[in-house]
């Protein structure tokens, strides 16, 4: 099956800006594939986590990241998160991962191990479906530096921590605004000042400040984007052939 983006649309941005229901949205309304990057950085320190490894032992988390055994989906409808056989989905969401998250991700082999596994899931997809959007925190400047069409998603920490809040109390997890802004503040930093792979905007990057938009409206935007970039293929073209 083949949808109408073709190649890759790198989406980057931090906490709490709705880069993974934008992703998903967009990779749906575009017949895309869809890479959720930040969720292997995730299944990753879940793993750590679970064999009682301290995150801020870089030697002990690269020896776990490199005996891992997780799978990642690359469906926009029900993206499969995998550790060992356990649908860990909603485990890598939980407050201890969160919390364990950035440290792990700064390990530089473990952002060396999960780029190669990212682009070789990337290539595949291409590959067979003809476009995927991927979104973290580098994809347009690590993962994938030549995607022709790069966007950079923010918000007011305000807004981002509004967000994370509701988010976590639908979940079932107890959070004030209050303790999310800590959070976004905290992973923000921890996040640009890593020496590995910093977030950071890509120079050639799309800005979009997503503060007062509605979903709907980014997707509409980005789709606008792709198809200004000339990444669309003609849906009728492709019927008739």
């Amino acid at each position: 099956m083949t949808g109408a983006l073709r190649g890759v649309v790198a989406l980057d941005g931090p906490s709490g800006t709705g880069k993974t229901t934008v992703a998903r949205k967009l990779a749906q309304r575009l017949g895309a594939g869809y890479l959720d990057t930040g969720a292997m950085y995730r299944m990753v320190t879940l793993a750590v986590l679970r064999a009682g490894v301290d995150p801020a032992d870089a030697e002990a988390v690269a020896r776990v990241a490199d005996t891992a055994d997780f799978g990642i989906g690359t469906s926009p409808d029900r993206p499969e998160i995998r550790l060992g056989a356990d649908d860990v989905a909603a485990d890598i969401r939980g407050p201890e991962v969160t919390k364990a998250v950035s440290p792990v991700s700064a390990v530089p082999h473990v952002r060396e191990l999960l780029v190669a596994r990212q682009r070789r899931i990337i290539d595949d997809v291409v590959g067979h479906r003809g476009g995927i959007v991927v979104e973290g925190r580098d994809i347009g400047t690590v993962v994938v530096p030549d995607s022709p069409l790069k966007v950079y998603l923010t918000a007011s920490a305000d807004v981002r921590a509004s967000r994370r809040s509701t988010q976590d109390t639908a979940a079932g997890r107890k959070s004030s605004v209050a303790d999310a802004l800590a959070s976004v503040e905290r992973r923000d930093h921890l996040d640009s000042t890593r020496a590995a792979s910093p977030l950071r905007e890509a120079d050639d990057a799309v800005h979009v400040d997503t503060s007062e938009l509605s979903i709907d409206q980014v997707i509409v935007a980005l789709s606008e984007l792709a198809s200004h970039r000339g990444i669309l293929a003609d849906c009728k073209e492709e019927v008739a052939r």
